[in-house]
């Protein structure tokens, strides 16, 4: 991919990043883009990795508190606190979309919920950049859903201006409405969509960025009705059924896993 023009960037930090600390669920946590010893990359990791670019050598530090499943006041008790005792340059702050997808759940009520954690975030740490939902239209699991996340995200970026934060608006970021940049299970980003989010990150934070997120992708074949149904009920056996068993059981992705980096550290 080669670089192309930047996004208007508006709220981006006037300061070297020295130290960033991402807050939220399974997007924030990387899955979908596993590395090579196990755990989780994701677009957080690749964003601190072009901002550890940016400042001298050894003088960056970064920490990831997502974990997967979180609802948005399990991220507020567990995660935001310890993100304001690190009181890093910036905070990632994406949380509310395991809230909103489930059923009878008001949008309104959980950006009351949200604008709070951003008031409380804000008076502690540096830049706390905030994260709209993705446009579902494409998702089997969450296209019905489509409105109520548009509501969601309204609220979200009223609630950055009110507050002076970026904001990383997935829902602008057409290229990940391509089914290359989901993971097999269709709820997360594929290793190249994380790639793609974390240079929108970038460009939000008004950093050069070394390719475009926006770059088309290559032409896939054609598949025919019989292939996409086959693929459609090898999802639903592999990723449906277990996803709905957990709902009904009231289990979580994200019981019994701790962050993989509590602390500031060095990449």
């Amino acid at each position: 991919m080669t670089a192309e023009s930047t996004p208007i960037v508006k709220n981006a930090p006037t300061h070297p990043i020295t130290s960033y600390a991402a807050v939220g669920d399974s997007f924030t946590e990387g899955v979908g883009d596993p590395g090579p010893d196990g755990t989780f990359v994701g677009w957080a990791d690749r964003l601190a990795v072009l901002l550890d670019d940016l400042v001298p050598e050894h003088t960056f530090r970064y920490a990831n508190l997502a974990v997967r499943g979180k609802l948005l006041d399990q991220i507020v008790a567990d995660q935001v606190p310890r993100a304001k005792e690190l009181a890093p340059d910036l905070v990632t702050f994406c949380a509310g979309g395991n809230d909103i997808i489930r059923p009878g759940t008001d949008p309104d009520e959980v950006a009351e919920r949200f604008e709070r954690a951003v008031a409380d975030l804000t008076s502690a740490v540096g830049t706390v950049m905030v994260t709209t939902g993705f446009d579902t239209r494409g998702v089997t699991l969450l296209k019905h859903l489509r409105g109520k996340i548009a509501t969601y995200n309204g609220h979200v970026r009223a609630v950055a201006d009110r507050y002076g934060c970026p904001v990383l608006d997935l829902w602008s970021l057409k290229t990940v409405q391509d089914r290359r940049a989901w993971d097999t299970d269709r709820l997360h980003l594929s290793a190249e969509g994380h790639t793609r989010v974390a240079l929108r990150a970038a460009q939000v934070l008004g950093i050069d960025v070394p390719a475009d997120p926006e770059q088309a992708w290559p032409p896939l074949p054609p598949r025919g009705p019989l292939e996409v149904r086959r693929d459609d009920i090898q999802w639903a056996r592999e990723h449906l059924v277990p996803w709905i068993g957990r709902r009904l059981r009231g289990q979580s992705s994200g019981d019994h896993v701790a962050a993989k980096r509590p602390d500031l550290m060095p990449l």
